[in-house]
């Protein structure tokens, strides 16, 4: 039997259960198919937790729009809603001379995203406000901030559900097919089924190509690949050294080795990025030596035997190791032809900050 409903909304990440809020609350029936056994298990669960101002993005992409935009809803829906975060800052740092240019381009290409309150601190103003930091200059970041990501989903998903919306678990999108009459979905899990959809939002993260590519008159050809790019944080034991985020200089679409902060004071160091071939969370220890040596680039006093291993994650890539990094795809029916469809591909950092952004689009995408 093929039971018929209004929404489905594939993968309970971040942005999932963004866009199944913002659909619930619009007043569409919605249902949240998710393949594990709990929310944002992936992606959404495995990175920094950051709020970030949107410094690095080109103008005109949909990272640089969309992570302004949402960075200030985040902001205020964290305050209604009670979700822990904090507005701490970052200061991104040279550490050599030669640096020093790069740091200080972030400053107009911030600008040119809309964000107009970066500024350069000299290397007095770095120590006071981090003694353990060692730059020749450095640029202060006031909007960048932190936040319980799996707060964040779980307040998403009580806002889709008190509006009607339903998640299933162990569920996982096996594939699809276009008709006449919607989209077809087959639905695996301990209790298969299959529902025949008006709107289908693929919002699968790391599994978002494959979920596009399983749905029968999608055209292969206008598909993305998929990509794994894997990360590595590490913790800091002992007393946390900085009240801040501090970042070094990025390259292309890594930012860096850097310092990051939980609510609880917990010092993380992180990401380095190895590109793999699946997802696998193993954790490799032998990529130890790297982090000291990144880090004391810019903290010196780190000791040895105090770095101890996290946690890791995986970025899902639409560009391959060593192509300009993609900008976010959220293809619509004017993209891909299919009424009622819309494929998220490559929704990396900053996808957790545009979160709420990126929702607002795909509905009004799905109402034109």
């Amino acid at each position: 039997m093929t039971d018929r409903i209004d929404c489905a909304v594939i993968g309970a990440g971040v942005v999932g259960l963004a866009i199944a809020r913002e659909l619930a609350l619009a007043g569409r029936e919605v249902l949240i198919l998710e393949a594990e056994s709990g929310i944002g298990e992936h992606t959404s669960s495995r990175n920094s937790e950051v709020i970030h101002a949107g410094i690095y993005y080109p103008k005109g992409s949909l990272k640089a729009r969309l992570c302004v935009e949402g960075k200030q809803l985040l902001y205020a829906y964290c305050a209604e809603h009670g979700v822990p975060h904090a507005n701490c800052g970052k200061i991104i740092v040279a550490s050599r001379p030669e640096e020093s240019d790069a740091v200080l381009s972030y400053i107009p290409t911030a600008a040119a995203a809309g964000v107009h309150d970066l500024r350069r601190l000299d290397p007095a103003e770095v120590r006071d406000m981090e003694p353990d930091v060692v730059a020749v200059t450095a640029v202060l970041s006031p909007s960048t901030g932190i936040i319980d990501s799996h707060a964040l989903m779980l307040a998403y998903q009580g806002d889709a559900e008190n509006a009607g919306a339903m998640t299933v678990f162990r569920s996982p999108v096996l594939s699809g097919e276009v008709t006449a009459d919607g989209i077809l979905l087959r639905v695996g899990g301990d209790e298969p089924m299959e529902i025949l959809c008006n709107t289908v939002v693929n919002s699968a993260g790391l599994f978002a190509p494959a979920v596009a590519r399983s749905i029968a008159g999608l055209d292969p050809q206008k598909l993305p690949g998929q990509y794994y790019a894997k990360a590595h944080y590490f913790t800091l034991s002992g007393k946390p050294p900085f009240r801040r985020l501090v970042y070094p200089v990025g390259h292309g679409s890594w930012l860096g080795v850097h310092v990051t902060i939980d609510l609880g004071g917990q010092v993380r160091f992180g990401p380095d990025i190895e590109w793999v071939d699946s997802v696998d969370y193993a954790f490799d220890h032998s990529r130890e030596p790297l982090f000291y040596e990144a880090i004391r680039r810019y903290y010196p006093g780190l000791k040895d035997g105090t770095l101890q291993p996290g946690y890791t994650g995986i970025r899902p890539k639409i560009s391959r190791k060593g192509e300009t990094p993609a900008d976010f795809r959220i293809d619509g029916p004017a993209d891909h032809g299919v009424p009622g469809l819309v494929n998220l591909y490559g929704i990396e950092s900053p996808g957790l900050t545009a979160s709420m952004a990126i929702a607002r689009d795909v509905a009004k995408m799905l109402h034109s």
